[in-house]
């Protein structure tokens, strides 16, 4: 079944005992979100709140929270068809009569994949005057306002035609102007580019809503060629219906959206956006982006808003960053040859983390896969990259460590890219989109024998609480970060840190051992790998060439924006009116 609009998932939700809906009036200031992370933090159903304070529409959340409600949305079928594409290309070469007929399925499907042209369309279904009739969430006390959690961004290139579908926060300026917070390493970026390099206004759409598939495409790491409305249309199970009319817009629009913004984001207008708690966990500071100018509001007559609340992981967005690594995982030893398997760590925001196993045909040839999926899309974006030639379970990220570590050398296994471009939302470089990268590879045979217990005690008092993570690496309690404190150096003379290959300074050793995801969530969002990383080396070959254990200071340091925290008043009203139907989830 294809599921074409909110209105149709929420209802096939309702029937699979997958939904709970809240009648009472509740706030889109901070209450719906503080009912969210509850409801998330119980791996609890999806939410409609049909009574929103300020706005005649109801509004959705926790849509795909969940892997039953993913596949509620999507089914099987997508994930069976790209493990058919990458099968085929990888065993249709040579063609034979027999391998072409036991591909003729993908024929089949493909026939259902791409736009279908329509006439009518629900969403010009009303006309609305004003963004404020929106129930757009705040969702952290310190946000800057309203944002559109799921907003749907179109564009086309002005010098090629070609589209893209992203995913940008927006922010709501005025009743006719909102925030665009598009990045120049996204596609809308690079079109946004063009059109002010031209002196021209870039026509974009906003879309919230309509087929689920249309959400999921806007974030999937793509390759630039590839289309999101193709994949969109490919997980819809049918030709996405699109409508053409110049008189609206020159863009086409997408026929079964809940509500559609038609604009266009002027040149060289600049306006603060932010701050904005995001999926890091931290806040995501003020800075100067580009404008909206909205035209006309759309919203189809069962419109339903679909909205989500993002934080420190797991969130709902959790669930979703799984969906599509699993779906897309097939084709990356298509795309590059070199990597047999990737998986990037939600838990440290996705772009911080990421794990790969590579083919080690002759001596480093993993170090080139590490280069190609560093120069691929969204991957490119990853800070701190580990690679192996073993076969490991790349979702766990303790086993994928240690068998790294086990074959790590010190003195010629990491690679540290310095003064390069960094996520927009890491702020452990220097500067906004600045920052560093690193590579730690650990191929071949066994050359560690891993340390897996303390064997001396602490003498600096500065030093507190120390705990093995796992055999080679150690977690220890530091002092607060003060600028130019050198207190690495003293760590490192510490007797207690001899035999590890990793030592890992934090505020709190205790918290980033309870588990995997705290140890990912405390250390790799917080250490940047230029100026963060230290120990006894030389330069050898113009390789900085590590000498006993590499420290690793993941330490908050004083510029970066502070971590999320619920306000306690809208806690408590949320407790109050609402904690015994949360608890009994």
């Amino acid at each position: 079944m294809s599921i074409r609009s909110t209105s149709e998932f929420v209802k096939e939700l309702s029937k699979k005992g997958e939904l709970l809906e809240i009648k009472e009036e509740v706030d889109p200031i901070l209450e719906i979100a503080e009912i969210q992370r509850r409801v998330v933090a119980k791996r609890g159903p999806a939410l409609l709140f049909s009574n929103v304070k300020g706005s005649k529409f109801s509004v959705a959340t926790n849509l795909y929270g969940s892997e039953n409600r993913i596949k509620i949305a999507f089914g099987e079928d997508p994930e069976k068809f790209i493990q058919k594409i990458a099968y085929t290309a990888k065993h249709l070469m040579p063609p034979t009569p027999k391998k072409v007929w036991e591909a003729r399925s993908l024929a089949w499907t493909a026939l259902k994949v791409g736009l279908r042209k329509v006439s009518k369309a629900p969403i010009l279904d009303s006309e609305l005057q004003s963004i404020e009739e929106l129930p757009a969430l705040k969702s952290w006390p310190k946000d800057a306002g309203r944002f559109i959690t799921l907003p749907l961004v179109y564009t086309e290139s002005p010098k090629t035609g070609k589209g893209n579908l992203g995913m940008y926060r927006i922010q709501f300026h005025g009743p006719k102007l909102t925030g665009m917070h598009i990045q120049i390493h996204r596609g809308g970026g690079f079109h946004y580019s063009e059109a002010e390099e031209e002196g021209n206004a870039l026509p974009a759409h906003i879309y919230v809503g309509g087929p689920p598939a249309l959400t999921i495409s806007a974030v999937a790491p793509l390759p630039e060629e590839i289309s999101e409305f193709l994949l969109a249309s490919l997980l819809l199970g049918e030709r996405l219906k699109v409508l053409k009319n110049k008189k609206i817009s020159p863009l086409p629009i997408v026929a079964d959206a809940d509500f559609a913004l038609i604009g266009k984001i002027p040149p060289k207008i600049r306006k603060p956006e932010g701050p904005f708690g995001d999926h890091y966990g931290y806040y995501a500071l003020k800075h100067d982006y580009p404008v909206f100018e909205v035209d006309k509001i759309y919203a189809r007559k069962d419109a339903i808003w679909p909205a989500t609340v993002v934080g420190r992981p797991p969130q709902e967005d959790h669930w979703i960053a799984e969906y599509l690594q699993h779906l897309l995982s097939p084709m990356f030893p298509i795309v590059m040859p070199q990597v047999k398997g990737i998986w990037a760590y939600e838990e440290s925001g996705v772009h911080s983390l990421a794990a790969a196993i590579v083919k080690e045909r002759y001596k480093k040839e993993a170090f080139m896969g590490a280069l190609r999926i560093l120069g691929e899309g969204q991957l490119s974006l990853t800070k701190f990259l580990i690679v192996t030639d073993q076969e490991v379970p790349l979702m766990n990220f303790k086993t994928t460590f240690l068998a790294a570590l086990e074959r790590f050398q010190p003195e010629t296994d990491l690679h540290i890219f310095s003064n390069i471009s960094q996520d927009t939302l890491d702020y452990t470089g220097p500067k906004v989109n600045e920052g560093s990268k690193a590579v730690l590879l650990g191929v071949g045979p066994k050359t560690q024998k891993l340390k897996p217990k303390i064997t001396s005690n602490i003498k600096n008092s500065k030093f507190k609480n120390p705990k093995v993570y796992c055999p080679g690496a150690l977690v220890v309690s530091g002092p607060k970060y003060k600028k130019g404190d050198r207190i690495l150096e003293a760590l490192r003379k510490e007797a207690i840190t001899q035999g590890f290959l990793f030592v890992f300074l934090v505020d709190n050793s205790e918290e980033a051992t309870k588990s995997d995801h705290d140890f990912i969530w405390n250390v790799f969002t917080r250490f940047e790998p230029a100026a963060d990383i230290y120990g006894d080396s030389k330069v050898v070959r113009n390789h900085i060439s590590f000498e006993g254990p590499i420290l690793v200071d993941a330490r908050l340091k004083t510029w970066y924006p502070p971590v999320l925290e619920e306000d306690p008043k809208i806690s408590k009203q949320v407790e109050d009116r609402f904690g015994r139907l949360l608890d009994s989830l």
